[in-house]
């Protein structure tokens, strides 16, 4: 573990104590946790940014195909095709 040292305010230290109490549990593991949450929820959307990407989505689903079925369907096949041709060929000899 390292030691730090922060500035609270007043209210942020009290909120801190009581919920330490509360839990029966050290300010230093409450500290923690509240870290570990804010993190995790760090990564996630806000509520405007989803709402910005589903929108998104729905203008791209909305808009007019620019090429036909079979033209995707024939670049995929050549896409998987070229591949093939560069994939590492699995070795014909087995290890013990």
């Amino acid at each position: 573990m390292v030691k730090v040292t922060f500035t609270l305010d007043d209210q942020t230290v009290e909120r801190l104590r009581r919920t330490a109490s509360r839990l029966a549990k050290p300010q230093s593991y409450v500290v923690r946790e509240a870290v570990r949450e804010y993190e995790a929820r760090s990564t996630k959307l806000s509520d405007r940014q989803r709402a910005r990407v589903l929108a998104i989505g729905d203008r791209v689903v909305q808009e007019p195909h620019t090429r036909t079925e079979a033209e995707v369907d024939a670049e995929v096949r050549e896409i998987r095709a070229s591949r093939r041709r560069w994939a590492p060929r699995p070795s014909s000899r087995r290890r013990p």
